[in-house]
């Protein structure tokens, strides 16, 4: 199944440390992010991507070049999608799915999100899902709440939000079908695709137990980088 990869953000919480360096290439010794994330979405099985770019485009282009050439993108099926102007999520995708005239279904992730796996669990389910992870602090992130039969009934606000709970880890299966009718303005998945998916009752979760963390802000970027030098010992959950 094709991952179509969101790595289009500005990255501006990380800028004081990483400066121009787009948030998908941040250094982690001496390799750049997206290829730790590459390498394990390959260990899944996937070898298909579509890379959704905007800020620093260019710098993402040359190293998914290189990968193509030398690297771990040797033998992948591989393309990006430029968006003429910042999107949102949803729009993102809904401008890659109809720039690549692509159908039918595939799995959406972020890649500033480390997941430790979870990608053949979601592929054995129906579009629309989504992977959620519990987490002893949701504070950064909102909550996930869903019945017995993992059906979504409803998000809550990341404000003020703490305690333990479970929370979006980033990755969804969706289908081309949810974006057919898109009227080319952006818009977030977060905020208001999945959220309209809960009020029609079609929104399914995938209970994930494995390592998570968002790079976006210098303290998680500085404790991924501590895990990948101890030789990922402990867990990236908190």
């Amino acid at each position: 199944m094709k991952l179509f990869v969101l790595a289009g953000g500005f990255g501006s919480r990380l800028r004081s440390v990483l400066f121009e360096t787009p948030k998908v290439l941040a250094p982690v010794g001496e390799i750049p992010f997206l290829r730790f994330q590459i390498e394990n979405w390959k260990r899944h099985g996937i070898n298909s991507f579509v890379f959704l770019l905007h800020h620093q485009a260019h710098l993402v282009i040359s190293f998914l070049k290189n990968e193509q050439e030398l690297g771990v993108l040797v033998g992948c099926d591989v393309c990006w999608v430029i968006e003429p102007t910042p999107m949102g999520t949803g729009g993102a995708v809904a401008y890659a799915i109809e720039k690549l005239n692509y159908f039918g279904n595939f799995m959406v992730t972020n890649a500033d999100t480390w997941l430790g796996s979870g990608f053949l669990e979601i592929a054995e389910v129906t579009a629309p899902s989504i992977c959620v992870i519990e987490m002893k602090n949701t504070g950064r992130y909102g909550r996930v709440e869903f019945d017995e039969n993992n059906y979504v009934t409803r998000f809550l606000e990341k404000s003020n939000m703490q305690g333990t709970g479970w929370v979006n880890a980033g990755l969804s299966r969706l289908c081309t079908d949810f974006f057919k009718d898109w009227d080319h303005l952006p818009f977030s998945l977060e905020q208001l695709t999945f959220p309209e998916m809960v009020t029609t009752g079609k929104l399914r979760v995938v209970k994930l137990t494995t390592d998570f963390i968002d790079i976006g802000i210098p303290d998680d970027y500085n404790r991924f980088r501590q895990w990948i030098q101890s030789n990922c010992e402990g867990s990236l959950l908190c």
